[in-house]
């Protein structure tokens, strides 16, 4: 029977593991290679080698609510897109509240995971651990749950930009970014623009004499900032919003795409790309179009060659005198204590059962989480990957065939590559919402819209219209809570608590966001007809 599970790394991923293990009755003995926890949200003043890393400056993409763990409402007076201080402080309440940092043993690095001789019987696996004075030692799990995370090893593909060795100035990844410090009065060229190229490029800007942030191929850029000035994540992000988006993809990628050239015009920026809106994770970023259009910040093709301090790019403009070059081109995955069996590929995937669960292993006792890309947080992915990872463990969730899970796999593959702007770089994508509720639904938590309507009709068209937040897979089944119903009625009141810094004259009444309440019979009519329109559709 398993009992004993490893869990390698204390981040967010590590973190809900653990808890999820404890939920199931299991034991888990964390191994985290650093002092503390928090991964890829634990500001390191000097950049770590095998280890996530974080700049000053660095802010929330998603905001709070969106973020949350999923029976852990985060405390209402926390901004709502976060300082990675606070996100940090988020998940020590989390971890502190749940009783998790007795399961964790700090700065011990696993260094290799094989299975047992006796694995086809048992499951079991022999994770070896190195300890901070260098000493050794081996443990036999019943299972192992890997956490660690994907941006631990910096891509810098010196080999695609010519006359690199000629440069005379100061180049390196973005991973080793801390601050703007020493940027004073430089000419500064960041290449990329992912959310990080964006970030960096702005915060250059503030100090340094002329930055140029160079594209290959444009981004999207959204705002954190929504319609009278809420979170946009809150804003567009329902069960009906996502059903209108599966069944008019063009049609809500035009309009969404509409919106955003309302805030910038991407073609007149010069940042439009060849993607979709939807194909790839947006740059979220409040300063970049405010510092494009004070001429902060200039936007410049590929880099075609470097000949010394002289940058070429693609279009034949020329940047002279340049001193520093920040490479913001993404990161390699690489799993290096795992046997090499389980790093087969899906096209640029790993090969992985609903991104988590190796389907050539004769016994399902290793599971992956937190390797993955939606649009929209981590954090309810994570959690809902390692809830079912420890049902399957226990044997209370089980897995198809293995040749059913491979022809799943090619098949979400090949989807995927069609929707999505794929990559070595970009490998995880998986649409969000879907993918929560067909996770959700091995392990029998998925929120069921229609008799929710006979029982509780409030709740119901909460869920059904409200934000998507992840306190709705606690409603029902295994690990059910009873607070995700007050949770899900209270979130609008944490949005907003955060902007009353002040107190409001009395007279100034301001209604933010819709008030639950019971619908009218007309409103009843059409929600009872989107509910089942939405039930048929999701085959619930």
């Amino acid at each position: 029977m398993v009992q004993k599970i490893a869990v390698i790394g204390a981040g967010i991923s590590g973190l809900t593991s653990i808890k999820s293990c404890l939920e199931e009755g299991l034991k888990p003995t964390c191994f985290e290679s650093g002092p503390d926890i928090g991964g890829l949200w634990r500001f390191k003043e000097e950049p770590e080698p095998g280890r996530a890393n974080i700049y000053e400056s660095v802010v929330l993409n998603s905001s709070k609510e969106r973020m949350a763990f999923s029976d852990f409402p985060p405390p209402a007076e926390l901004p709502n897109n976060m300082h990675h201080s606070e996100v940090l402080l988020y998940l020590r309440l989390y971890a502190q509240n749940f009783g998790l940092l007795q399961h964790i043993r700090f700065q011990t690095a696993v260094v290799s995971v094989k299975q047992t001789a006796d694995f086809a019987d048992t499951g079991q696996w022999a994770v070896e651990t190195e300890g901070r004075d260098g000493r050794r030692e081996s443990e036999v799990f019943d299972a192992v749950m890997v956490c660690s995370g994907h941006f631990t090893t910096p891509h810098l593909p010196l080999k695609d930009f010519p006359g690199i060795e000629s440069f005379n100035g100061k180049y390196f990844h973005s991973w080793e970014y801390r601050n703007s410090e020493g940027m004073q009065g430089k000419r500064v060229v960041v290449i990329g623009i992912g959310s990080s190229g964006g970030d960096i490029a702005v915060d250059i800007s503030r100090v340094a004499e002329k930055v140029y942030l160079s594209s290959r191929s444009g981004a999207w850029v959204v705002s954190r900032v929504g319609p009278r000035g809420l979170p946009v994540d809150m804003l567009y992000t329902s069960r009906v919003d996502a059903m209108l988006q599966r069944l008019f993809p063009s049609r809500s990628s035009r309009m969404a795409e509409k919106m955003f050239n309302r805030v910038f015009h991407h073609e007149l920026y010069g940042l439009k790309p060849r993607h979709g809106i939807f194909e790839q994770n947006a740059v979220v970023s409040d300063d970049l179009p405010a510092r494009i259009i004070s001429g902060r910040v200039r936007l410049r093709a590929n880099v075609k060659e470097f000949r010394g301090s002289t940058l070429t790019f693609a279009d034949g403009s020329v940047v002279d005198q340049v001193d520093v070059v920040v490479f913001a081109t993404g990161y390699n995955y690489s799993f290096p204590f795992l046997p090499p069996t389980l790093h087969e590929k899906s096209g640029y995937r790993l090969c992985l059962y609903k991104h988590v669960f190796p389907p050539r292993l004769s016994r399902p006792t290793l599971a992956v989480v937190g390797f993955i890309h939606g649009l929209g947080s981590l954090t309810p992915l994570a959690e809902i990957q390692a809830r079912w990872a420890t049902r399957v463990f226990k044997g209370l969730s089980n897995l198809p065939t293995e040749k059913m899970m491979l022809g799943e796999i090619a098949t979400e593959t090949e989807i995927m590559h069609k929707r999505y702007a794929c990559s070595e770089r970009t490998p995880i994508q998986v649409d969000y919402m879907p993918y929560l509720d067909s996770v959700a639904s091995q392990i029998g938590v998925k929120p069921n819209v229609v008799p929710l309507i006979l029982s509780d009709p409030k709740l119901a068209f909460q869920v059904l219209f409200g934000p998507c937040t992840s306190y709705q897979y606690r409603l029902n089944g295994p690990g059910c809570w009873t607070g995700a119903r007050q949770a899900i009625f209270s979130q609008w009141d944490r949005v907003v608590r955060p902007f009353n810094t002040k107190v409001a004259p009395k007279a100034l009444k301001i209604r933010l966001v819709p008030r639950p309440r019971t619908p009218s019979k007309l409103s009843m009519v059409f929600f009872s007809s989107a509910a089942l329109l939405y039930g048929c559709f999701y085959n619930i």
